[in-house]
């Protein structure tokens, strides 16, 4: 009866989680943690599988995921100082307010290992304290090479007379519409930050007669091309498969400098286990894991570790292309942008 009794209790315990069950030199915690991530809502079942649920193995952990758009999440997070969120995936310049803000932990390098591994220009931007890259991608030029006429290799193509009313750029209040600000101000070689972008927005004047249509979302970008409302477009790598897709007739250039955003990982200052927000993240920046986002997810990596094929590499920034983009200052960026967004409304959206 008293074997019984043992053998009873033994798998009561079992079945609580009780820690005396667990395997001697077994370092998991018997109680599962969640990390409370704020995500990209793009390819959710494949993230899910091929990112989160390797974690959550090697960790014992649950991820709970909260997707939307980059403003609204961030929206979210600043205005409430009870949130749940750990580790928050935005844009370079997301992130760039938000430590401007105070929203983050200032992340310690040396806990993160895969760092030593980050391309040049994601490393400056980390040990700057602006934020950890997991992934980089850049603008370039799409366009219909029949309609154009001539083959374009630069952004200062762009201004050609025999592009008038045919083109379309992303609007000054997406991922990519401060650089526009930027190239218009190399187009003039002015240095922005010499003059707040003044010479930029004159630029941009002088671009207007060439432009049709400012843009929020790369697929608006299918619809143009297909009804031949524009011949070109300045696009970001990311949304170049999409689009050829639809399109195979049209190319895609990158110029030989171009401006590029990162997408970063940020912990939060209300962070409930800091210890696994700096395993994700240095787990996202691991080789096997961007070696494999690379091809499931379209993401160019960031760990200098990692090959992409050739056929696989030709719409990504990687390579060369990813060490020599432009990076933007969004410690200058940020403070200028409301006046920027009404300059830019005042030439470009009237």
């Amino acid at each position: 009866m008293k074997k019984v009794l043992a053998l009873s209790l033994c798998a009561a315990m079992a079945l609580t989680g009780c820690a005396g069950a667990a395997p001697k030199g077994e370092n998991k915690s018997t109680e599962e943690k969640k990390l409370v991530l704020s995500t990209y809502g793009l390819s959710e079942d494949i993230s899910a599988e091929e990112v989160y649920k390797p974690f959550e193995d090697q960790f014992n952990c649950k991820i709970v995921t909260e997707t939307g758009s980059t403003n609204e999440r961030y929206t979210k997070l600043s205005a409430n100082a009870e949130s749940t969120i750990d580790v928050i995936e935005l844009s370079q310049a997301m992130t760039a307010k938000g430590i401007e803000e105070g929203l983050f932990e200032p992340l310690d390098l040396s806990k993160i290992e895969n760092s030593k591994n980050l391309i040049g220009t994601a490393k400056t931007m980390a040990e700057a304290g602006q934020g950890v890259a997991y992934t980089i991608n850049s603008i370039g030029i799409m366009y219909d090479p029949e309609a154009v006429g001539f083959e374009i290799k630069s952004f200062d193509d762009l201004w050609k007379a025999e592009l008038e009313g045919s083109i379309a750029i992303p609007d000054i209040t997406t991922t990519f519409g401060p650089a526009m600000v930027y190239m218009a101000s190399d187009y003039k070689n002015v240095d922005i930050k010499s003059d707040n972008g003044k010479a930029a927005f004159e630029a941009l004047e002088e671009l207007k007669p060439n432009l049709v249509k400012t843009y929020a979302k790369s697929s608006d970008l299918i619809n143009m091309f297909t009804s031949g409302e524009i011949k070109a477009a300045i696009v970001g790598d990311f949304g170049v498969p999409t689009i050829q897709k639809a399109n195979p007739n049209l190319v895609f250039v990158t110029p030989e400098v171009t401006y590029a955003n990162f997408n970063t990982i940020s912990i939060t200052k209300n962070c409930k286990d800091k210890e696994l927000a700096y395993a994700y993240i240095n787990y996202r920046l691991s080789k096997e894991l961007q070696e494999k986002t690379t091809k499931a997810l379209n993401e160019a990596p960031t760990n200098n570790q990692v090959t992409v094929a050739e056929e696989n590499a030709k719409n990504m920034t990687y390579g060369e292309v990813a060490e020599n983009a432009k990076v933007l200052d969004y410690s200058f960026v940020n403070p200028v942008l409301s006046d920027w967004i009404d300059q830019w409304n005042r030439i470009i959206n009237n």
